[in-house]
């Protein structure tokens, strides 16, 4: 799979020889890990991998391990050299020392990392609060995935530091005084001729909400830093079956802005209540139904799980079903679609955007397929 922005680009190309006792079987674990991801096929000692982003190819000799990384652009040959890294050094016991060479190793700045800065902000509903950002260069966050990672520097420091890539392809956060508070969003709306991009935020009670708090007191001149683009991008087929909560309506919004006329799509959203109701544009053919959850807690209902059973059968092959929600939700409704309806992955996407009592990172479920 080859994203659309690497279709005739003259391509990027990075690699790297690791010292590794075992080898082979760290190839092998790799290529186990990675085919839930990417397409991965194996010929003895070599592998390749192809994914949205970009292509590895893998060879094994008993003491070493040759990757190569190739993609259509800077931001996708990074994200290739990061993920390739990042598994390594999870594997690999010792951990081996990694340094790429090739195109874009002497950077030191991420280029799928742009400062930014607040232009407005305002409430779409009661939860939920609209930011438009600005910023330089945004051509790549247009496409090759819906979502960006937001990061907040702390307001008691005199100018933020930003992350950096190491030789080894990852990304070194700042720490101490200077550590980012981070969390992923949806792109709700992008210009790049204006230089904007709108994040729609689900507004929180409680402590250790960064983004919410963000979202919040956010005024004009407020410097953020933005990375990406990451997941899914809009999907391709003609009829769609949209299902997801409050944290989800920014993509269903943006999903059913960006489809064409000649597609179908219906959407089921769980919402707290009428109050959180908001206008979804498309030139689409588009059918949308509001589930309120009654007083219910978020993430406590099967809302979103009767729906999907309800508009998602077995005669309904060639529609795509999208779905992301809490935790719970995202098990049982992919549950459905693989064991009792026997879908393949590549007619859905369903994801966890977030966890009932867990905060941050932990809280997203990065299984997509």
């Amino acid at each position: 799979m080859v994203s659309a922005a690497m279709a005739g680009a003259p391509r990027l190309k990075a690699e790297a020889l690791l010292a590794y006792a075992e080898a082979p079987a760290l190839m092998d674990r790799l290529c186990d890990h990675f085919v839930e991801h990417a397409s991965v096929s194996r010929d003895g000692a070599s592998a390749h991998l192809s994914t949205d982003y970009g292509e590895a190819a893998m060879r094994a000799a008993p003491d070493r391990l040759h990757v190569t990384v190739e993609a259509g652009d800077e931001t996708s040959l990074a994200y290739m050299k990061m993920a390739v890294a990042e598994h390594v050094i999870e594997f690999a016991r010792p951990a081996p020392s990694i340094a790429w060479t090739g195109d874009g190793c002497e950077a030191r700045v991420p280029p799928f990392f742009r400062e930014m800065r607040v232009a407005a902000a305002r409430q779409v509903t009661p939860h939920m609060r609209r930011v438009t950002l600005v910023g330089s260069d945004l051509d790549r966050f247009a496409h090759g995935g819906l979502h960006l990672r937001l990061l907040l520097p702390p307001k008691d420091r005199p100018a933020p530091k930003w992350p950096e890539l190491g030789p080894d392809g990852r990304l070194a956060m700042p720490e101490g005084e200077d550590a980012l508070a981070s969390r992923v969003y949806t792109i709700r709306r992008i210009d790049v001729a204006a230089g904007e991009i709108d994040v729609d935020m689900v507004l929180h009670e409680g402590e250790g909400m960064p983004g919410s708090d963000f979202a919040a007191s956010a005024r004009p001149g407020d410097v953020v830093g933005i990375t990406g683009p990451g997941g899914g991008d809009i999907p391709t087929a003609r009829r769609l079956v949209l299902l997801g909560d409050e944290t989800a309506l920014p993509a269903i919004a943006r999903i059913l802005a960006e489809i064409g006329p000649d597609r179908e799509a219906r959407a089921f959203i769980e919402i707290a209540g009428a109050s959180e109701r908001q206008a979804l544009p498309s030139p689409a053919s588009v059918a949308v139904e509001w589930l309120a959850r009654g007083g219910a807690a978020p993430g406590t209902t099967d809302l979103l799980l009767d729906a999907a059973r309800a508009a998602v059968g077995p005669g309904d092959g060639e529609v795509f079903v999208w779905a992301a929600a809490e935790f719970a939700a995202f098990r049982a409704i992919r549950a459905y679609l693989r064991k009792e309806l026997g879908r393949s992955r590549q007619d859905h996407l369903v994801m966890s955007y977030w966890r009932r009592g867990v905060c941050g990172d932990g809280s997203r479920d990065t299984r997509e397929r």
